[in-house]
C-alpha cells in the first residue's frame, strides 16, 4: 500500500500543511497513522476521507459538526441514520445556495447583455425602458 507524507497530501488536496495539522488537532483525522517517531503517514483512504471533510467544509459546515460526522463513522453502522440525515441536510443547504447563485447569475447575465448592447450602440439610451442601474447622487 502506497503512503504519503503530510506535504504530499496537502499538495494533492490544495491545502496547507498547517490546515492538515489543524484538522488533526481538532480530531478530524483519527484514522491517520503515525510512525514510531510521530510522523503522520497517509494512505489513499485517508485522502478520500479528507476529500469528504473538504466537501462538508465547503457547504459551510462547522468543524465541530464535521467532527461529529467523523465520530459517527468510527462508531460504525449504528450511526448510519445520523450520517444519512446529516447529508440530506447538507444537500438541502447546497441546493438553497445553488438557487441563490442561479438568481445572482441571471442578474449578472442580464447586466452583461445590457452593457454589451449599450456599448455596441454607444449609449445606454438604447435601454431607456430597461434601465435599472444604481442612481448616482
Amino acid at each position: 500500500m502506497e503512503t504519503y507524507s503530510i506535504s504530499e497530501v496537502a499538495k494533492e488536496l490544495n491545502l496547507t500543511v498547517y490546515t492538515l495539522r489543524y484538522y488533526d488537532k481538532e480530531g478530524l483525522m483519527p484514522f491517520v497513522e503515525r510512525t514510531p517517531s510521530g510522523t503522520r503517514v497517509f494512505n489513499e483512504s485517508d485522502i478520500e476521507a479528507l476529500n469528504v471533510i473538504e466537501c462538508l467544509k465547503a457547504t459551510g459546515m462547522p468543524i465541530k459538526e464535521i467532527k461529529n460526522f467523523i465520530d459517527w463513522v468510527s462508531e460504525g453502522d449504528s450511526t448510519l441514520q445520523q450520517r444519512f440525515d446529516m447529508f440530506m441536510e447538507r444537500k438541502a443547504t447546497v441546493e438553497s445556495k445553488m438557487e441563490e447563485l442561479n438568481k445572482t447569475m441571471e442578474l449578472i447575465n442580464h447586466k452583461c447583455w445590457y452593457y454589451k448592447t449599450a456599448l455596441e450602440a454607444g449609449t445606454e439610451d438604447v435601454h431607456k425602458d430597461d434601465k435599472i442601474d444604481l442612481p448616482i447622487n
